[in-house]
């Protein structure tokens, strides 16, 4: 029987629901227990010595991806699905911001010999959902990973009433296809995401969702894609009004 051909009371099943996000919120957990357990390893001091320790380095890196990836279908699941996201937008303290990004990241970012380089007013404050935003800067951040040489910069400031948050690296820039995802992403065209393309679908399309989140006097965040930057190669940047 082909699944496609399905009724729509099928694909409305609120027993469905549950179900898949009951089996990726399991997933979740067991991989956070993973991430945990390698982030200890990697700052034990013997374990930087250890021949493993690349392959342990990249082990974070992809586990810390997949569980991204889970936190953002759970998210995706709470839009789509009976219950409402709980947004909770507050004012949020710069300095504080950036200090939980530099927390979640450290260790990946150490263990890859990888500089992170931050460009802040510490003092600047700005309406937003913290945990939200943290999870899509720690996804940026995740995926520059992939791509940069040796060096990610965090830029935050205000351009034109709007806040601007941007995660470049200084590796060769993002491919066209990427730069093509990214647009389709923040037009708001959902067909013109891949969800089979693990940088660019789930994780680009829950960046723009909550973005769009974010409003004030008739304007909406928004996420883009480009190349260039200080570093020269890939940015990711966030806009919220």
């Amino acid at each position: 029987m082909d699944l496609l051909d399905g009724t729509e009371e099928q694909h409305d099943s609120p027993e469905l629901f549950m179900f898949l996000a009951s089996t990726a919120h399991d997933m979740k957990n067991s991989i956070s227990v993973l991430c945990c357990t390698l982030e200890h390893l990697l700052v034990d001091g013997s374990a930087k010595t250890a021949a493993a320790y690349p392959q342990m380095a990249h082990m974070l890196y992809e586990t810390k991806r997949l569980n991204n990836n889970l936190i953002q279908l759970l998210a995706l699941y709470k839009e789509v699905g009976k219950p409402a996201y709980p947004f909770d937008p507050n004012t949020q303290i710069m300095s504080d911001f950036v200090d939980t990004v530099r927390a979640q990241n450290r260790v990946l970012l150490e263990s890859k010999n990888i500089a992170f380089e931050v460009d802040v007013d510490p003092d600047q404050d700005w309406y937003f959902d913290e945990d939200l935003i943290v999870g899509v800067i720690g996804h940026a951040i995740n995926n520059a990973v992939h791509y940069t040489l040796d060096k990610i910069r965090l830029a935050i400031s205000v351009q034109e009433n709007t806040l601007e948050i941007r995660v470049e690296d200084n590796g060769r820039g993002y491919p066209q296809g990427m730069l093509d995802s990214g647009n389709a992403a923040m037009s708001g065209d959902r067909a013109g995401v891949s969800f089979a393309t693990n940088s660019t679908g789930l994780g680009l399309y829950f960046s723009s969702e909550v973005a769009k989140m974010h409003k004030n006097r008739g304007r909406c965040g928004s996420v883009r894609l480009e190349n260039g930057g200080v570093l020269g190669g890939g940015c990711f940047v966030l806009r919220l009004p």
